[in-house]
């Protein structure tokens, strides 16, 4: 493994257990067997190295989107199974949501000076816009459904529920992360999506 690949690996865990303000450069470098000047050299800066941390983590997860091949899929059944991927996916990466949290908490301006994320994105909404298409000519969805409506929404389903499952535990008296209520959570998601783009 490369020693950008290590520092990348190493600032993947600071940044999730501490976000951007709370990581430290030289726990980075002690993790990934570097010094701070080749963390410097290859990323400049801790902003950079979060934004590559950033970049690398979106390329994760839109590389495992495509292996999908929902293009080849019924429309209702690509849906269903991006749904349950997206779920699945945040349960089995913790530390993809505690980074976006942690750039949402600087309003996205990471995000936000990167053409590469952007780039990644266009391809699962045109992936999406052809599967409602389909669906729609053939009778199963309704008309006039905005893909990234609809990617938000799936998002957001488990997002809320995952960031969220300390309070909500509390507040409703359940174990929100035991087994039988994290298959709850995914079938209630499915039919809840599923059945707001039906006709």
């Amino acid at each position: 493994m490369s020693t950008r690949q290590k520092i990348l690996d190493a600032a993947l865990e600071e940044f999730a257990r501490y976000g951007l303000s709370g990581a430290r450069v030289e726990r980075i470098a002690s993790r990934a067997n570097a010094n701070k000047r080749m963390i410097y050299y290859y990323f400049r800066s801790k902003e950079d190295l979060f934004l590559a941390v950033l970049e690398a983590s979106y390329a994760d997860i839109r590389s495992a989107e495509r292996s999908l091949d929902l293009e080849h899929r019924d429309p209702r059944e690509a849906v269903k199974r991006l749904v349950e991927f997206t779920w699945q996916y945040y349960l089995e990466h913790p530390e993809f949501m505690t980074l976006l949290n942690s750039e949402n908490l600087h309003k996205g301006r990471h995000v936000r000076n990167s053409s590469r994320l952007r780039e990644m994105h266009s391809p699962l909404v045109g992936t999406l816009r052809a599967i409602l298409r389909r669906g729609e000519k053939q009778g199963l969805f309704r008309r006039g459904v905005d893909p990234v409506q609809l990617y938000i929404s799936i998002a957001g389903e488990g997002y809320f529920y995952l960031s969220n499952r300390y309070t909500l535990s509390r507040i409703f008296d359940r174990d929100l992360m035991a087994p039988r209520a994290l298959s709850g959570r995914a079938r209630h998601i499915s039919h809840m999506i599923l059945n707001a783009l039906r006709t």
